[in-house]
């Protein structure tokens, strides 16, 4: 179901935010995209660029602005801003300086848009979503981060290469940080409700080779081109699309967790289903003891940085 009124707003009209708007209108599921930015002079020609791809698109209106009052009624609002990973870096190492964007960014979407549903994605998204939480006071799951949405496409798609078999068709997860301490969900992984690990073309070797690679995706394409955008954008698009439709899909985002095998006072990424109201339920994610190991080594090294 698509609602008459679907507003959204990105804050921060960087290449990931305007890579997200541009996917998000190719949909055609928004009638009124907001783009702040912190000076709308430079952000002027990004509203005017997208304007006149509007002929070749679904309608919709878009609005650049550097005034908070415009978030007013969206139904999700998108956090991009903040400084990029640069090559070399890692996304912890952006903590103290994303920190303070988001504490000055959360006061005004609370008192604009207070009925919204705020979709994190700045890094380092973990920390980032924990705090936003913690300063909005909202319910959680109205509050929630993209996650290892992106970890999960790329580690499906690793293992669609020798699995045989399409992404789409593969189950299986990359929870915890959206960063290093991230770990593969391989005892539980399904394919086309059989178990993963007993295809023919199962190789856990390759499987932990698969997550190899989408763990160090972001590094490759950093050191190649310098930012990732493309894939973060659509990836921005799918959730959202979720959010819109009430579609009850399961995603693995960012959410503070609440006793999830014990743990609390930090948000991971973990199996939620996303609906109009954001995350509406946390499922526990069958993993087995070592798993669990890796789920609360990646709680830890997030706590250590805060």
């Amino acid at each position: 179901m698509i609602y008459d009124s679907n507003k959204v707003s990105i804050i921060g009209c960087g290449k990931v935010g305007m890579s997200a708007a541009y996917s998000l209108l190719h949909q055609g599921m928004v009638n009124e995209l907001v783009l702040y930015g912190r000076d709308k002079s430079q952000i002027i020609g990004e509203e005017l660029d997208l304007e006149h791809a509007i002929s070749f698109l679904p309608s919709a209106s878009i609005k650049a602005t550097d005034n908070y009052a415009d978030l007013e009624n969206s139904d999700v609002v998108v956090i991009t801003a903040g400084a990029a990973q640069k090559p070399g870096e890692t996304r912890l190492d952006l903590t103290q300086k994303n920190l303070t964007i988001i504490e000055s960014i959360i006061p005004n979407v609370v008192k604009y848009a207070p009925n919204s549903i705020i979709l994190i994605v700045s890094n380092p998204v973990d920390i980032l979503t924990y705090r936003a939480y913690q300063i909005a006071g909202w319910p959680k799951g109205r509050i929630f981060g993209s996650g290892t949405t992106l970890d999960t496409a790329r580690f499906r798609f690793h293992l669609s290469e020798f699995l045989r078999v399409s992404p789409r068709s593969i189950h299986a997860y990359i929870l915890g940080e959206h960063g290093d301490s991230s770990f593969p969900v391989i005892s539980s992984a399904m394919v086309g409700g059989q178990p993963m690990t007993t295809l023919d073309y199962f190789s856990e070797e390759k499987a932990l080779k698969a997550y190899e690679k989408a763990k160090e995706a972001a590094y490759k394409i950093i050191a190649s081109k310098g930012s990732t955008f493309y894939g973060i954008g659509v990836v921005i698009s799918h959730i959202v699309g979720k959010i819109l439709r009430d579609a009850k899909s399961v995603l693995p985002v960012s959410i503070p967790l609440h006793q999830y095998y014990g743990h609390s006072d930090m948000a991971v990424s973990v199996p939620c289903v996303i609906g109009r109201s954001g995350v509406e339920k946390v499922l526990e994610a069958k993993l087995d003891w070592n798993e669990k190991q890796q789920l609360k080594k990646s709680i830890e090294t997030l706590k250590s940085y805060v």
